[in-house]
């Protein structure tokens, strides 16, 4: 396998999304990737929200949550002592995911998934399905 300059992983702090990052630093450690990037992406709050709160709060607000969920995935980077660089994206996380991926010169997209099949998967709506469906890179899934 050629080397990547970069993997991916999105991340939301569940145990599928800490396996989907054990998974891409065993990529890393074993020269498939230079660079480890984490994402948490952030839903959008609606537009009357910013009619009662400022900018500012509504920033911190994606930036602490961002923070909260990314934070199991840096500890498993760090305790595996790989440099991991974060982001946190506000919007939809199939486009978001994808934006950054293409941003960063990715060549993998790493997400964990809980395996709902079927009509729990199709009523759930899957971040992965729409994650793979935004990607122009290869994603795995980790489950």
């Amino acid at each position: 396998m050629a080397k990547m300059k970069a993997i991916l992983v999105a991340v939301d702090g569940s145990e599928p999304s800490d396996r989907a990052t054990q998974h891409a630093i065993d990529l890393v450690g074993s020269g498939g990737a230079a660079e480890l990037h984490l994402i948490n992406v952030q839903p959008a709050l609606s537009g009357a929200v910013s009619a009662f709160v400022s900018r500012e709060q509504i920033d911190a607000h994606h930036r602490e949550e961002g923070e909260k969920a990314l934070a199991s995935a840096v500890a498993i980077a760090k305790k595996a002592s790989v440099p991991a660089k974060t982001h946190i994206g506000v919007g939809r996380q199939g486009e978001i995911v994808a934006d950054f991926a293409k941003k960063l010169g990715a060549g993998l997209v790493v997400i964990g998934t809980r395996g709902h099949t079927g009509f729990a998967g199709v009523l759930l709506g899957s971040v992965a399905q729409d994650v793979i469906a935004h990607s122009k890179v290869p994603v795995t899934l980790v489950k």
